[in-house]
């Protein structure tokens, strides 16, 4: 029997960003880039501890980050980018995953980039207060 060689996380991981920028992962398309089958796919990923759902789950997930923080493209665009139903599932399924809605994710970053320090509800560091030597 052949044996395929087993890609890498990171090469597993380009191939699933690479289908998104297309269209949508599907596992069979991404086993394809990668020059191996569906099924040795899975299994290479079993042996990884992950499975695909996975990582399609992580790269959406740092796709969004990046598309939130870097561009100004609004949040429909982003779900139909990485292949939600609507801005809804997308909005519900960013939350679930970051604790936080993908606007305020936005915003914060926005604030984190924009030069200011302390974002608009970050309460700003009092200083130093170490009392001086009591004389009682």
């Amino acid at each position: 029997m052949k044996r395929v060689s087993t890609p890498s996380r990171y090469a597993v991981r380009a191939a699933i960003a690479a289908s998104l920028r297309q269209d949508r992962a599907v596992l069979l398309q991404t086993a394809h880039r990668l020059g191996i089958s569906a099924r040795s796919l899975q299994r290479r990923l079993a042996e990884m501890g992950t499975t695909y759902a996975e990582l399609v789950a992580e790269v959406r997930l740092d796709t969004a980050c990046h598309l939130l923080a870097e561009s100004d493209e609004n949040i429909a665009d982003i779900a139909a980018r990485l292949g939600f139903a609507g801005a809804s599932s997308f909005s519900r399924n960013f939350a679930r995953l970051m604790k936080i809605q993908p606007n305020v994710y936005r915003r914060q970053q926005s604030n984190r980039t924009s030069g200011s320090k302390y974002g608009p509800f970050a309460r700003k560091p009092a200083g130093k207060r170490f009392p001086g030597p009591r004389n009682d």
